[in-house]
């Protein structure tokens, strides 16, 4: 291990071989050989207008409710502030969460409540119980495909239900879906945002897991009732995004080279899962559970017994990292005995490693 860089299960970024440089490269050139005039000056604040076009008829929505942002937690602030300008209150969140949106909405100074989850993801139980308590509530914020940092995806019936909570509480949601399209195996249950309408879930994505990250694009789908405050968020921000890299992955997919650039990343990725799970299981097979997840880049192991910050410290000086659990409860009031494992960005060999590693640690 000493000769050999650290093995990283913290990092939740695509591994190397997912980019593509030349074909990128190639879609850069022809956006500007045919629309550079556009793609060099300022646009709208909403974005690039041909992929605004792609990703409404994808929503089946106006494609004036859709905004292009650098990346999905500059939109998250958009949201967020706009929202709880409209709507104050307290926000709901899945326990565990994303930990970045924890971050801005601590220093935003708003009450986060974290709603329990199981391996089926949010427990609409849980969530009812919440809302019953009564007050204000801004929004929920949930990641129901191969959740960060679970890796669970909620199931359709449970989906249902949350939609059911949202129309009788006049709850709004805010379905966050980065790791959706990066599914290994099994069928795609429905969207919040398509069983809803639209009507009180916003959806929100990115091209940073299908195509690569250093492009920034990401988006939003926002109800009628929120885009005029969403849209002058982005255009008092930065008066107009990024359009190249915006117009770089709308080109890809005008020459039907998503798909395919897509089916390479998930070959990639499946091993790199499946290094992992075959790697807890020969190595703490009775000792830990963790979650199977059927796509995306995390999955979040619980080992009784273990403190995982301390275990991080001797983990680290081993040579491997990764995120303890207590890092994706709002205060850290949680996930004391857990761990989010990231096998998006090693490779096979290394995550083997990496695994028996932490094993013996563990032992």
């Amino acid at each position: 291990m000493a000769s050999t860089a650290p093995i990283s299960f913290a990092r939740g970024a695509p591994a190397p071989s997912c980019i593509d440089p030349e074909l990128l490269a190639d879609c850069a050139r022809a956006a500007l050989e045919r629309d550079g005039t556009v793609i060099l000056s300022y646009g709208t604040g909403g974005g690039y207008g041909p992929l605004r076009e792609l990703l409404g008829e994808r929503h089946g929505v106006d494609p004036a409710r859709v905004f292009l942002t650098t990346g999905g937690l500059q939109g998250f602030v958009f949201y967020s502030a706009a929202q709880l300008e409209r709507r104050p209150g307290r926000v709901l969140v899945e326990g565990p969460t994303y930990d970045r949106p924890l971050k801005l909405l601590r220093w935003q100074g708003v009450e986060t409540v974290a709603v329990a989850m199981d391996d089926e993801g949010l427990d609409p139980d849980a969530l009812e119980a919440e809302l019953r308590r009564g007050g204000d509530v801004s929004f929920l914020y949930t990641i129901p495909t191969f959740q960060n940092p679970s890796g669970r995806t909620l199931s359709e019936e449970r989906r249902r239900r949350i939609v059911e909570l949202a129309g009788a509480y006049d709850l709004d949601v805010l379905e966050d879906d980065p790791y959706g399209l990066v599914r290994y195996e099994g069928t795609a249950p429905p969207s919040l945002h398509s069983l809803d309408g639209g009507e009180r879930v916003t959806f929100t994505s990115s091209f940073s897991k299908t195509v690569a990250p250093g492009l920034r694009v990401g988006w939003f789908v926002v109800p009628e009732a929120l885009r005029a405050a969403y849209d002058e968020r982005a255009v008092s921000t930065y008066i107009s995004p990024p359009l190249l890299p915006q117009a770089m992955v709308h080109e890809l997919h005008a020459r039907g080279g998503f798909e395919p650039n897509l089916a390479r990343i998930r070959g990639i990725l499946g091993e790199q899962r499946d290094a992992m799970l075959a790697g807890l299981r020969d190595g703490l097979e009775g000792r830990a559970a963790w979650s199977h997840p059927d796509g995306g880049y995390f999955l979040w192991v619980d080992i009784p017994g273990v403190d995982t910050g301390e275990l991080l410290g001797r983990s680290a000086e081993a040579g491997v990292t990764f995120v303890r659990g207590a890092d994706f409860f709002p205060d850290g009031q949680g996930g004391s005995s857990s761990a989010r494992l990231a096998f998006s960005y090693e490779t096979p060999e290394r995550i083997s490693e990496g695994v028996r590693v932490l094993a013996g640690l563990v032992a």
